[in-house]
């Protein structure tokens, strides 16, 4: 009788490790934000590098002398090599110095600190709205399955997505604060303030997220499982949010992280539109000064927080679904 051939294990599958599962997948993902965080540095500090005009020519005044605005470079540290300046800059991070404005002195930590409040206030109240109205959209479309409320759908969401924030943000001051007189057009007074704001990024993420959302569900209730429920006769509320919805979850959580992300960054246009004084505004008036120290150390948080938002949902999916923390799955 011919032997059985023995199977040998493969090596690196990563089955057993000294960290155990959970270990290696915090490691993995750690030192992704690491790589993250030394390219968000490096490409900030070039990028500032890119933008037209003279910061000491801001700093010396518009009448000012070339010997004021070369005395202006020296005292701003522009006049050393670019590799001594990122240097400069490395190392003052490695102490969690951010550097000062060119333009206030001010420590940029401290304005960072002032404005991520607001920032953080819109960008999270975004993001549950986002969650509580593309969730239930996107599975009553797909449980509808009609190919007139599709194409409506299809219509809608396609057309809206694709606008700009700062497009829908102007036509609601348009429509809402001037024609209407119902909302502020801008500032941060009241409460009131903040829909407009809210509104300019909700729409679009929504419909992009509704979208996904209903294609995830369409495949999910077309699943035996999902069959199987239906012959039950079970309540319908019963049937989406106990058997639909759970399977929804993994892809629902994954683009809630990616567009938290990617609603940080929206804010720096919406803020200006708005003139909400968060982190974006703060930007865009350094961007018009080129003070490099604030928009370096704005872009680097608004990034840092960005990657920080992704490693907690990949966290949370892995506690969720096994696959993710086998590497298998997740985003």
């Amino acid at each position: 009788m011919a032997a059985t051939p023995v199977r040998r294990p493969t090596a690196g599958t990563g089955r057993s490790t000294p960290l155990g599962p959970w270990g290696t997948f915090l490691v993995r993902r750690l030192a992704g934000l690491t790589v993250v965080a030394v390219t968000l540095v490096a490409g900030t500090f070039l990028m500032v590098q890119l933008i037209p005009g003279d910061p000491a020519r801001v700093v010396a005044g518009a009448d000012a002398t070339p010997a004021h605005v070369e005395r202006a470079r020296h005292e701003l540290g522009l006049d050393r090599p670019l590799v001594v300046q990122f240097g400069t800059y490395a190392s003052g991070l490695l102490r969690g110095d951010l550097g000062a404005s060119f333009q206030t002195k001010e420590p940029v930590a401290g304005i960072i600190g002032g404005r991520l409040p607001f920032t953080a206030e819109i960008a999270l109240f975004s993001v549950l709205v986002v969650l509580l109205l593309a969730v239930p959209i996107g599975l009553a479309v797909a449980a509808r399955g009609s190919r007139r409320t599709d194409g409506a759908f299809t219509f809608v969401t396609g057309t809206v997505g694709a606008t700009p924030e700062y497009i829908i943000g102007t036509l609601l001051v348009l429509g809402f604060a001037i024609r209407l007189g119902w909302l502020p057009a801008a500032g941060a007074e009241t409460v009131s303030s903040m829909v407009l704001p809210v509104a300019a990024l909700v729409l679009p993420a929504t419909c992009v997220m509704a979208r996904i959302v209903r294609r995830e569900a369409a495949h999910v209730l077309a699943q035996d499982y999902m069959r199987t429920a239906r012959g039950r006769r079970l309540p319908p509320l019963r049937l989406y949010t106990r058997h639909a919805l759970p399977n929804l979850l993994t892809a629902t959580l994954t683009l809630g992280g990616l567009i938290l992300a990617g609603l940080l960054g929206g804010t720096v246009v919406v803020e200006s539109v708005f003139a909400w004084p968060g982190i974006g505004q703060r930007v865009i008036e350094a961007l018009l000064v080129r003070d490099y120290p604030v928009i370096q150390g704005c872009v680097l948080v608004l990034g840092l927080l960005a990657a920080l938002l992704n490693l907690l949902v990949d966290v949370v999916l892995a506690s969720l679904d096994p696959r993710v923390l086998a590497g298998k799955g997740g985003h």
